[in-house]
């Protein structure tokens, strides 16, 4: 009966990449830079798995004898999307990466956007989310027309007041710009960005919803689920990989409900794949530059950490890893080019293997195919072998 298990904790990057400088993110280190932030970092019992043995980490030193196999990985695909992340860490890798549009949609777009919506849109300019509704919220209340903006990364994102466009309303204007945003268009993610409150203290609310593009090729979820596995999904992961390859899911943009409904899923008999996302880190913390909060994530998971271990049933092996960086101590709001920590513990499998530096996310996705006994994926090199006792 044998089960892998991925807990991501989205936006928790290790270090910048080496072509961090050409996404902007030069000296961009999520852990690092927040262990400096806060004067260390107290996680023990990330740090007991080998947190530490895979970089310097103030307050996180190295452990003599880590109870996790440890490492990091690059990413090979372009960009820094949380679709491409979760897509090469599934098995698929995209080398060109999605399209951004630093300056705003070209007018066409917008043109056939609007057209295939219905509406009118404001806005259409790169900015971050709370600054968005900040500037064009109270024209939005008095027009209707919904806030279309963009980032760094490859997003379309619809921003409309609940009261003024109700939640289903809002999620049909977002299908009608994944219609249009397809070819040279093809951004990773339409976002609807719901909001409520009153002109100086809106406030976003939790109906985001992702929509992103449908992967081009099979993945870590798709030959689990072929091969008559199960394939549990937590967090926004549903959305990620568009409404594909799953058996159950749980959709849910809270750290917390999500680690509980975890702890809910192992507990129940199956062989196949259990896949989390911890989503807050991103959406919460990061993007805003909320250094407290973003490490108080982390106390909060470390503290917990020791409910999910003592569930794992003999045969269980689980990864802890992340999709990107989203540096909270730099200017940037943005997701940053990072190398992910890997975190592999499992009591079939020997602990403190030092997995160096992978080439790819795809070799996480490679080696849990591999344990589960599927098809290769396309990409990624199993490290199976190498901490096989």
């Amino acid at each position: 009966m044998k089960r892998v298990l991925i807990l991501l904790l989205d936006g928790v990057g290790i270090g910048e990449l080496p072509d961090a400088a050409r996404y902007g993110d030069a000296g961009s280190d999520s852990l690092g830079n927040t262990a400096r932030a806060v004067g260390g970092l107290n996680l023990p019992n990330l740090q007991e798995l080998g947190l530490g043995n895979i970089a310097a980490l103030l307050g996180c030193p190295p452990a003599a004898g880590p109870s996790a196999a440890f490492g990091k990985m690059a990413e090979v695909s372009g960009g820094k999307d949380s679709t491409v992340g979760h897509w090469e860490i599934a098995g698929l890798t995209m080398e060109q990466g999605f399209p951004v549009f630093p300056n705003g949609f070209p007018t066409e777009l917008i043109a056939g956007f609007e057209s295939e919506a219905g509406t009118k849109s404001i806005g259409n300019v790169c900015i971050s989310g709370t600054e968005a509704i900040r500037i064009f919220g109270e024209e939005h209340l008095k027009t209707g027309h919904p806030i279309v903006y963009t980032s760094a990364d490859s997003v379309f994102q619809v921003a409309a007041h609940e009261d003024k466009l109700p939640v289903d309303r809002l999620y049909r204007v977002c299908r009608a710009a994944r219609k249009v945003l397809t070819g040279d268009w093809g951004v990773a993610r339409v976002i609807a960005r719901p909001f409520a409150g009153k002109p100086g203290s809106f406030k976003r609310t939790s109906g985001r919803k992702d929509f992103s593009l449908d992967p081009p090729g099979q993945t870590l979820l798709d030959v689990t689920k072929a091969a008559d596995q199960e394939v549990s999904l937590i967090g926004k992961l549903d959305d990620l990989f568009a409404q594909r390859g799953f058996t159950r899911t749980f959709h849910s943009v809270n750290n917390m409900e999500s680690f509980d409904r975890m702890l809910v899923e192992i507990r129940r008999v199956f062989p196949g794949l259990l896949f989390a996302n911890l989503i807050q880190f991103d959406m919460d913390w990061g993007h805003r530059n909320d250094v407290k909060a973003y490490y108080q994530g982390l106390l909060d998971f470390d503290r917990r950490l020791p409910e999910l271990l003592k569930l794992l049933r003999a045969e269980d092996l689980l990864f802890i890893t992340s999709d990107h960086g989203n540096d909270p101590t730099t200017p940037s709001t943005d997701h940053s080019r990072e190398y992910v920590p890997l975190l592999l513990f499992g009591k079939s499998i020997r602990g403190g293997v030092n997995l160096g530096t992978r080439a790819s996310f795809a070799d996480l996705g490679q080696t849990a195919a591999e344990y589960l006994g599927l098809a290769r994926l396309e990409n990624g090199t199993s490290f199976l072998g190498e901490i096989a006792r």
